[in-house]
Parts: C-alpha cells; sequence; structure tokens
C-alpha cells in the first residue's frame, strides 16, 4: 500500500468522534468493531439498529416511534423512522444565549454577528411575518438571495412551520430562476437588493421587476437590505416590503415549532445540467436532519463551539449541509463574494480572525490558491483548522499535496463526494484514518456503496458505476410534479434494478479509498475504452502553462476522439510545442488512451452557477446541438468559443 500523505496521533483518533461512537455501538449492541471497516460493515448489516443509534446519541428533539426502518429494501420505496414526528428548526434552534450562531463576512468588507438569542428573535418574528401573510405547512417559500443570515432565518423559520424551503443565488437570470421556481410556485418570495462580486456592487431591482410578476403564485415579496436599496426596490414590486420593516412590525417571543411526520418535504433543490428544465428535487426534514449530524458530527469531528465554514452560495447544496452545522451547537461563518477579491488571501484570513475549525471549500479553489503561488502555510497561522474538506469536483493528487505543502500540514484533508441528489454525500473523510494522496478516505456510515462493472458485478481495482445497494434517509422523497414517480426512478434506478446508480464513475483503491474519475455520462469512450474525464484534467491541470482544461468525446468516423481545450496562463502562446507538451504529460502520465485527438485554446470555460465545468454542455455545441437551460451556466458567453470550430470539421 501506498504511504499516507498524512496520519492522525493515536490520541487524536481515540479522542475523535467517530471512535467515540464506535465504543458507543460496540457497548451498546455488544459486538467487537476493531476499526472503521467493522463499523461500516455493522452500519449497513443493521441499519435500524444504527439509525437508531444516531438520533438517540445526538439527542434528535421529537418522537421517535417504534419503527425505524418499514420495506426497508425497497428502492425506491424504504421508510425511515414511518412513526416519527419532529420538527428540522427546532433541532437546529436547540442553543440559545449571546454566543456567536452566525458570522456573515461580505467582499464589501461588511461583518455581521449573531448571537443565537438573535437568530431566535429574527425566526420568531420572520415566522410571525409568514403565518400573517397565509403561509402554511406544504406552502413553497422561494429566495433569490446571498449567503446572508437572513437566508438561514428565513428557511429556518419556513421549516418551522412546515413550510417548503427552496433558494438560489442572486446572480441567476431572470429566465434561470423561473424555469425552477415557476414549477414549484411559490407563495413567499424572499430578495436580497443586490450583491458584491470582485469589486463590484452589483444591483438587481431590475431582474426582481421582470422575475415577480411571472410568479403568480406569490402573494408576499420581501427585500433584504445588502445595497441599502431595499425600500427602493420594494416599492417597485407588488405585494412586497422591506424585510425588516416586515419583521419590525412584530415582537419576538418563543419560536412556534410544528412537528411534523420525518418524511415531511424541507428543501427543493435543482438539478444543474443543461440538458433540460431542471429537476426539482424534494428532501424530506428527518432524513436530511439525520444525514447530516451523522456526517458532521462523525465524519467532520463537528460539535458545539467549532466554527464551520463552507464556500458556497445559497444555490448550492453545500449551503443546504452548511446551516445543518447549527444543530451540533456550531456556529455558522459565512462568506457572500470573490474569494480572490482583492486576492487569494481572503479566505486564510477570515480563518484567522475568526478561528474557523472546519473550511470547507471546492476543488478548483484549491487548484487556484496553488495556481496562484500563494502559501498560507508561511502567511498564516490557521492553528484553529483541524478539518479541510473539499468537493465540487474530484481534488487532484497534486492538490493533496498542496494542502498539506502549502495550507497546513498537520491536518484532516477531507475530498468529500455525494450531490444535490441526496442533499448529503456518499463517500467523505473518516477521522482517525490516514489521508492517502488522490482518494476519498471511505464510504459513509449507512452508505452501502460500491463500484460495479457494466454486468453489475461489484468491482475493486477497477473503474465503474458508483452505486448505493441499500436504501438511506436522505434519498429524496421523489421530484416535484412527478406524480407517479416515472421520472424519479429513470434518473437513479433504471440501469441498475432496486439499486441507487448515482452517475460517478468510479474506483476502489487497495487502501479502501475512493477515487472519483468523473461523470458517468460525460465518460469518454475512445475505442470502446471508458476514461474518466478527471485523469486527463489530473494530468494537465498540473502544467504551469494550463489554469484549466475541459474536455469532451467528440463522433468522429464512426468511432469517438478525445478533444482537450485548454485556457492558458497570462503570457503563454498556443504552439505545436505546447500541444506535444501536453500529449506527452498525459500519455506519461496516465495512459495513451488518454491522450487527446485534437487540443485547442479557449479563453473560458463554460461552469454551473455553483462553479462546475460543464462538459456535456460543450459537447452539444461542439456537435451542432443545441444547449437547453442554459440559464445554469453562470457564463454561457464561453460556449461560443467552442461552436463551429473548423479544427473540428469533417
Amino acid at each position: 500500500m501506498a504511504t499516507p500523505l498524512w496520519s492522525p496521533s493515536e490520541a487524536m483518533a481515540e479522542a475523535s468522534a467517530m471512535r467515540v461512537f464506535m465504543r458507543f455501538i460496540a457497548e451498546r449492541h455488544d459486538v467487537p468493531l476493531s476499526g472503521y471497516g467493522d463499523l461500516h460493515a455493522w452500519s449497513i448489516d443493521n441499519r435500524a439498529d444504527f439509525w437508531s443509534a444516531v438520533w438517540d446519541d445526538n439527542g434528535v428533539i421529537g418522537h421517535k416511534g417504534e419503527r425505524v426502518v418499514e420495506n426497508g429494501d425497497a428502492m425506491p420505496g424504504a421508510r425511515f423512522f414511518p412513526d416519527a414526528s419532529l420538527n428540522f428548526a427546532e433541532n437546529l434552534l436547540r442553543r440559545s444565549g449571546d454566543g456567536d450562531a452566525i458570522v456573515f463576512t461580505g467582499e464589501d468588507k461588511v461583518t455581521r454577528r449573531l448571537s443565537w438569542d438573535d437568530l431566535h428573535a429574527m425566526v420568531s418574528r420572520l415566522q410571525q411575518v409568514m403565518l400573517a401573510s397565509g403561509v402554511k405547512a406544504g406552502d413553497r417559500v422561494a429566495a433569490m438571495i446571498a449567503n446572508l443570515p437572513e437566508a438561514v432565518a428565513g428557511m429556518l423559520a419556513a421549516s418551522s412551520i412546515g413550510a417548503i424551503w427552496s433558494s438560489c443565488s442572486p446572480d441567476f437570470g431572470p429566465r434561470g430562476l423561473l424555469d425552477r421556481f415557476g414549477q414549484i410556485e411559490p407563495v413567499m418570495f424572499i430578495a436580497c437588493d443586490g450583491y458584491w462580486y470582485n469589486g463590484k456592487r452589483i444591483a438587481i431591482a431590475d431582474k426582481l421587476a421582470e422575475i415577480v410578476p411571472n410568479l403568480p403564485s406569490v402573494r408576499r415579496v420581501l427585500v433584504v437590505d445588502y445595497l441599502g436599496e431595499a425600500q427602493a426596490v420594494a416599492d417597485t414590486l407588488p405585494n412586497a416590503s422591506a424585510f425588516a420593516a416586515a419583521l419590525g412590525a412584530f415582537e419576538a417571543r418563543p419560536v412556534d415549532f410544528v412537528r411534523l411526520p420525518f418524511d415531511h418535504p424541507l428543501y427543493i433543490l435543482y438539478s444543474s445540467g443543461t440538458t433540460g428544465i431542471p429537476k426539482c428535487i424534494v428532501h424530506s426534514a428527518g432524513g436530511t436532519l439525520l444525514q447530516h449530524i451523522k456526517e458532521q458530527r462523525y465524519h467532520c469531528g463537528i460539535g458545539a463551539g467549532d466554527r464551520v465554514f463552507y464556500f458556497t452560495t445559497c444555490g448550492w447544496m453545500m449551503w443546504n449541509w452548511l446551516v445543518s452545522a447549527l444543530a451540533s451547537r456550531a456556529t455558522l461563518l459565512l462568506f457572500d463574494g470573490s474569494p480572490f477579491a482583492p486576492d487569494g488571501n481572503v479566505l486564510f484570513d477570515l480563518a484567522d480572525r475568526e478561528k474557523m475549525t472546519f473550511f470547507g471549500t471546492s476543488a478548483k479553489y484549491v487548484d487556484a490558491v496553488r495556481k496562484a503561488g500563494l502559501g498560507p502555510i508561511d502567511t498564516h497561522d490557521l492553528a484553529s483548522v483541524r478539518v479541510i474538506a473539499s468537493t465540487g469536483s474530484p481534488l487532484s493528487p497534486e492538490c493533496f499535496g498542496f494542502v498539506y505543502e502549502g495550507i497546513k500540514a498537520d491536518v484532516h484533508l477531507a475530498s468529500i463526494s455525494g450531490g444535490t441528489d441526496i442533499v448529503s454525500c456518499f463517500v467523505l473523510g473518516i477521522p482517525g484514518e490516514p489521508v492517502h494522496s488522490g482518494e476519498i478516505q471511505g464510504p459513509g456510515l449507512g452508505m452501502a456503496v460500491e463500484v460495479w462493472d457494466e454486468a453489475g458485478r461489484p468491482v475493486t481495482g477497477k473503474k465503474g458505476e458508483l452505486v448505493c445497494t441499500r436504501p438511506f434517509p436522505s434519498m429524496p422523497i421523489g421530484f416535484w410534479n412527478d406524480p407517479d414517480g416515472a421520472k424519479y426512478r429513470a434518473a437513479y434506478f433504471e440501469r441498475f434494478d432496486n439499486v441507487w446508480c448515482h452517475g460517478d464513475f468510479a474506483e476502489i483503491t487497495e487502501n479502501g479509498g475512493i477515487v472519483i474519475h468523473g461523470r458517468s455520462d460525460a465518460t469518454l469512450n475512445p475505442g470502446g475504452v471508458r476514461i474518466g474525464t478527471a485523469e486527463i484534467y489530473n494530468q494537465v491541470e498540473q502544467m504551469p502553462e494550463v489554469l484549466e482544461a475541459i474536455c469532451i468525446g467528440q463522433q468522429w468516423d464512426s468511432d469517438v476522439r478525445v478533444v482537450l481545450f485548454v485556457r492558458l496562463a497570462e503570457g503563454v502562446a498556443f504552439t505545436d510545442d505546447l500541444v506535444r507538451a501536453i500529449k506527452t504529460r498525459i500519455r506519461q502520465g496516465a495512459s495513451p488512451r488518454h491522450v487527446p485527438a485534437v487540443v485547442l485554446p479557449v479563453d473560458d470555460i463554460p461552469r454551473t452557477k455553483s462553479g462546475k465545468i460543464v462538459e456535456l454542455a460543450v459537447r452539444e455545441v461542439v456537435h451542432g446541438r443545441p444547449v437547453r437551460n442554459i440559464e445554469a451556466l453562470a457564463n454561457p458567453e464561453a460556449l461560443t468559443q467552442f461552436a463551429d470550430r473548423p479544427e473540428l470539421g469533417a
């Protein structure tokens, strides 16, 4: 086996929440557990006992009921805690007092602090506004909002009465927002008056004037003040008030929490692909709560007093994941804006200033810090940071190394992967275990994760489909406007019967870790051999000449050929010598089959609002096919560079 990049001390491992939980399970159920592998296997084979223990060990507020799993072998169809009742917000607002509940930092250098009592008061007043506006259980509350404390309060107020929360970031265009919210027909709409990004002040009054009249179900609009224009914007919209003015009409009082069934809907999230109108994915209150508590406490070591950060917007599922840290009595560190304004030290400055203990970000950010030549290990203390988590795309082996060489030497680096589909993770960090370069440490507790070949056989050391063979609580309730569940079943269960097929091209290593090689629908098939796009990116993006890349399979001469597009570093010329160097790097670092047939330069690479590159959209453009749901892209204009390239003609 390869030498680990990092291993925790034995004292650190034994003190981890994961090891404490393992001892709790061993004693409670009188089973010998010698390590994480034993605990994970037990959690799969004894799902009712496992999820019941998660509920009890974390003191979930609510009525658990007698049954833990009903119809437990059906996927979809299994139900967890079918007799239970709880309220999501009640479990997140279990702490009170004057300690920090939320610390918000904006790119405009604004810092706001909300104590737990402040947060309770804001949620209380907002709950009263919602009730006075006729919002009831099952209604939808939608928000187009920056990563502000008001977004957290809005979600908590909605869930306190059983309404369903759905949010996106304010950089969405009107069409993109209406494609989402138009499907779910919200009765209340919360928006900010604008936001800051990369040093620019961006007002959105014109967008709101187009959006609100096209959401006829909305009975009340609240405009949150971030640019100082909330009241002026509200005056231009029907049924609108400034957020602060609306809340000011009510006195804070104890929040009334309505306890509802475990599988009562909590969130609606959206698929971010560019192949059609987004699918509206409905997640349950109980499933989301239990899964997040499990991941955050045991896999991430988050507990009372921790200060938790994830670089995200309100349009990415990591926001929903982040806010659940309140259930662990942790402080949320919210940031809104560009992580490179004015330079790439912004988030590390925040980590030092606020004594951050959990630093969550994206693989692209880590790579951008590396390529910018920054060395936080020399310029920042970061003594408080225990965990650095990375997601959004596969973290390359070079970036694994950079975290330990350039950011912090003694830290638990937890690469994680899951998605909007489950609002959580399939594979993630395991405290107390070593970290190997390029590998996610292992599957989550209670998650029966395997990698299957084309014939549906489990494989190790070979690439295949990431699947989950047993039901789990955070499976979606279903899709909105999919009454017979046909779209839901087609999305995850069509490939393998009664097995969740996630759509990731993955591999289980000899260490028991997992490598994600890219999305299955973006895998390349030259000569009939499946190649993950991440395998190519891991090579070419380590070259100093290349800032980032995107590759696709182009239909060519009755086969598929690999086409690689590269965005070059400033001042680098695209030459035949560079193309040869790129191909040589890929051939030597991956294999001859990975070498692209064509390499071409581009000035920009299209990506979603959450920062993921969109290989499928580029593939459609190259083949002359229309890209639907183009509003899902943060920079749709980048697609023009891939159209009608003479180098790709017949």
